[in-house]
Parts: C-alpha cells; structure tokens; sequence
C-alpha cells in the first residue's frame, strides 16, 4: 500500500482510497466501484464528514429492525468487502443469526470467492451467496442472483452501497430495506424503507452498538418501530445546504 503521512490533513481519506486501489488490483473491486467511491465521498465533504443526529437515530431504528427481524440479512459487494469487512464481521457477532450475503452487480465466480475469503478473514463463520441458489424476479442484472436461505427468503436486509434497481426488486417482494448511501437523492436512499445518510464504517459502528445493547434480550421478532424516510432524507438535504453555506475556513480564521 502507498505510503501516507499521518501528518496531511486528507490522511484517513487517502488510506482509504489507497486501500480501495490495491483491492481493485487484488480483484475485489472493480473500477466502477472506484468511480462509486469517489461519488459518495463528495457527498462525506457536504454533511460535514461526521454522522448527523439524523443518520444517528436511523442507526439506531436500523438497530432496532435487525434486531426484530426474522431472518435478517447484509448484503456485500466488493467495496463493502474492502471498506468495511471488519465492521460486517463484528456486526454478525452483535446479531446472532445474522446473515451475510455476498451480492454482486459485476459478478464473477472469482471474484465472488475473494469477497467471501475476506469476510471469513474478518470473522464471518458462513458467507451466504458464493453459489447463488435463487433468483429474484424481474431484476435484470447479476444483482438477481441470491442464495435461498439468505436475501431470497429475508424479511429485512441491510443493503450498504447498493443500487436502486435491487431496492426496488426486495421492496416488491415485501422485503423491509436499510440502505447506506451517502447521497440523500440517489434512487436507492429515495426508494428504502430505512435510508441511513452516513458514511458506511460510520453507520455500521454505530448500528453494531445499537444491537450490542441488546444482547441478552428475547428477539421479539415482527415488532419495528415505525421511521419517516422522507423526513431522514430532508434532514440530509438540510444538512449538505447548511454546510454549503459556510464561509471558507480561511474567512472564518479572518474574522
């Protein structure tokens, strides 16, 4: 990996985006997953690059839902993979009966291997969707290809960095839907039952303490507490508008 001063003032930035490339070249990530990146990390700049009381309660609702679910599912691509196995592995151990799924828009059998040899790494004891046994109807991509005792049979599934089209697919089928995706307009925040405005270590750190909490107590399943996606998606877009406001940090020194 390239070498990077803690001393600049981008240092955590350019770790990331230095991890994202040696796992491109490892093939967990394709080049349009680096494009994605690049996309959601203008949107960090424009909330602040900090998690907002807003996106602060949906993790915690989120908690909530896996919590009560069923069976509840995550799903994982291949930036996820390079971002954030460790936070997956950790948010299994927080959820007994937790499952993680791998699920891929560029999908190869190798590269669907990789994906699952780091999630086991990162302490995952059964990754779900290495050998897809099911189809979802009507999604026209790699994305429809599921394992039938994971996303396929899930009454709730956390999709981090996903596509609006596979929301809109385990929508109607009846499926409840937690996204992560830092863009408050993209189609997948738009279209979730659950849309969580942050940025994804973030978010699943924080959803992770939210079922931490409460281990040790029975799984009511079937009891979610109701949140307003359209009001966490406003939160959002007022958060990105008030921080657009803000003078240069060089004017604010000035005065």
């Amino acid at each position: 990996m390239v070498r990077v001063s803690k001393q600049h003032p981008r240092y955590r930035s350019l770790r990331v985006r230095a991890g994202l490339a040696e796992a491109a070249q490892k093939g967990l990530v394709v080049p349009e997953g680096l494009i994605a990146h690049g996309r959601g990390e203008a949107f960090d700049y424009l909330l602040g690059e900090r998690t907002t009381p807003s996106a602060r309660y949906a993790e915690r609702v989120a908690a909530q839902w896996l919590w009560a679910a069923k069976h509840p599912v995550v799903s994982v691509n291949g930036n996820v993979a390079a971002l954030a196995a460790k936070e997956i592995g950790r948010l299994a151990g927080a959820r007994p009966g937790l499952g993680v799924e791998v699920n891929l828009f560029h999908r190869s059998p190798s590269r669907a291997r990789a994906i699952g040899r780091a999630l086991e790494r990162a302490g995952v004891r059964h990754v779900l969707g290495i050998r897809p046994t099911a189809v979802i109807p009507g999604l026209p991509s790699d994305r429809a290809w599921v394992d039938e005792t994971g996303i396929y049979r899930a009454d709730v599934c956390l999709i981090p960095l996903e596509d609006g089209d596979r929301a809109e697919a385990l929508q109607r089928r009846g499926q409840r839907v937690i996204s992560i995706d830092l863009n408050p307009l993209s189609r997948t925040s738009r279209v979730a039952d659950l849309p969580i405005v942050d940025e994804l270590t973030r978010a699943l750190a924080r959803i992770r303490a939210g079922l931490s909490e409460r281990r040790g107590r029975p799984i009511a399943t079937g009891r979610f507490r109701a949140f307003d996606a359209e009001a966490a998606r406003t939160a959002a877009l007022r958060t990105i508008a008030r921080w657009a406001r803000r003078p240069p940090a060089s004017s604010r020194r000035s005065r």
